[in-house]
């Protein structure tokens, strides 16, 4: 019997039961809380408890489609659904999982509980664990190592060899007590409402970039690209996102990432709508480049899950050629992405779901938490540069993780 097999046998022997609760206030991050799952953008989305099964992202639609359904409200989300956080790297084996229970809520206002094996758990009450308040913040290389290594990079793009190579930048944070996922969170919903949120077995973010949604056969990806700082000054942030679209780094930047998500997205549309112009994603601490791109997928539709391991890894995320990208990055960054910029997020038994991309991330394991920020390199770009837009990046989540 093939894994495969295995899996949809013991999925077959499961059974969903979705029903609508009449619970306006629900608060999705709290029934989460530090042990559970999380996909959440400005208080709508899915929390989870439990699990259900883990398996293989390969295997989840197999899986979910086994799984005996009653499902009285009938939106996305609702029935058996996977939340999961995969890796950057494609050849390592990202798994998903089936919460035992799910609480989930619709922007137009609906909530749900959908439950698998039994009455749902009791939500959990505050953290009974005393949050950290001194903390231990180093840089995994040298300010002028890692100018160095982009400094290399440059000179591949410069010579012809490359496009683009998106460079990754670590930092860890070490406290003096385990660092709590739930409260993470909290603060990330506070600075970044507009952010997709996520917290995930200790991975943890609020992403901006939304790699792939699927509703039906309509299919969107936001991809984002060049960024500046913001001063909190509208007259002066005005005058910057000007610049940021007149700027032909940034620009060619962005239209490389766009032209590569289209790329992989016009062969699964019948219809598919790329703006000619970027827009600006301003955010509380940076401002982007963002392309919207709206399509209609043809029949048979894929799946979300299935397009955004198709997309990944993006040009936001790797470069461009994305394989000599990939293999420049490999003999050259020096460091283990995990689960940074790989796609996070959700899927029902439809098909239908939201994947972000995961970045403004951190892996948090006891006191300990990891952070990554990339900034893509091109022909005119400066290492020192590159590496003022990695701490402006980092900002994002040393916000929330470092609380003395």
């Amino acid at each position: 019997m093939s894994a495969g097999a295995g899996v949809a046998g013991l999925a077959q022997g499961l059974r969903a039961r979705t029903v609508a609760l009449d619970n306006p206030g629900a608060d999705l991050l709290a029934f989460a809380g530090d042990d559970g799952v999380l996909v959440e953008r400005e208080g709508c989305g899915l929390a989870g408890r439990g699990v259900a099964l883990r398996l293989p992202a390969a295997e989840a639609e197999a899986a979910l489609a086994a799984i005996a359904t009653e499902d009285e409200v009938g939106l996305p989300g609702c029935g058996p659904v996977v939340i999961g956080a995969l890796p950057f790297d494609r050849a390592a084996t990202g798994e998903v999982i089936v919460p035992r229970t799910v609480l989930g809520r619709h922007p137009g206002g609906t909530v749900w509980m959908t439950t698998i094996g039994g009455a749902a758990p009791a939500q959990p009450g505050p953290a009974a664990r005393q949050p950290p308040d001194a903390f231990e913040l180093r840089a995994s290389r040298p300010h002028a190592e890692w100018c160095d290594i982009a400094r290399r990079a440059v000179d591949e793009v410069v010579e012809g060899r490359l496009h683009k190579v998106v460079l990754a930048r670590e930092v860890v944070v070490e406290a003096n007590r385990p660092i709590l996922p739930l409260d993470v969170v909290a603060r990330l919903r506070a600075l970044y409402p507009s952010c997709l949120l996520f917290s995930v077995e200790g991975f943890v973010g609020a992403s901006p970039e939304l790699l792939v949604g699927r509703r039906g056969r309509e299919v969107q990806s936001h991809p984002l690209a060049g960024t500046i700082p913001r001063s909190g000054d509208p007259v002066v942030d005005a005058r910057a996102a000007e610049g940021l679209l007149a700027s032909a780094k940034d620009r060619e930047e962005h239209r490389l990432v766009v032209d590569a998500v289209a790329a992989v997205l016009a062969p699964a549309c019948g219809e598919l709508h790329v703006p000619a112009t970027p827009s600006i994603v301003p955010l509380r601490n940076v401002s982007h480049l963002g392309t919207l791109v709206t399509g209609r997928l043809s029949e048979p539709a894929p799946s979300a899950l299935a397009l955004a391991r198709r997309l990944h890894p993006t040009p936001a995320v790797a470069g461009t050629p994305t394989g000599p990208a990939l293999a420049w990055l490999a003999a050259n960054e020096g460091l283990d992405r995990g689960r940074y910029a790989g796609p996070v997020g959700w899927m029902d038994s439809r098909g239908d779901g939201d994947w972000a991309v995961g970045i403004r991330s951190a892996e948090v394991d006891g006191c300990r938490a990891r952070l990554l920020a990339g900034v893509g390199v091109v022909a005119d770009s400066t290492p020192e540069a590159e590496l003022a837009e990695t701490q402006l990046k980092l900002q994002a989540l040393l916000a929330a993780v470092v609380r003395p």
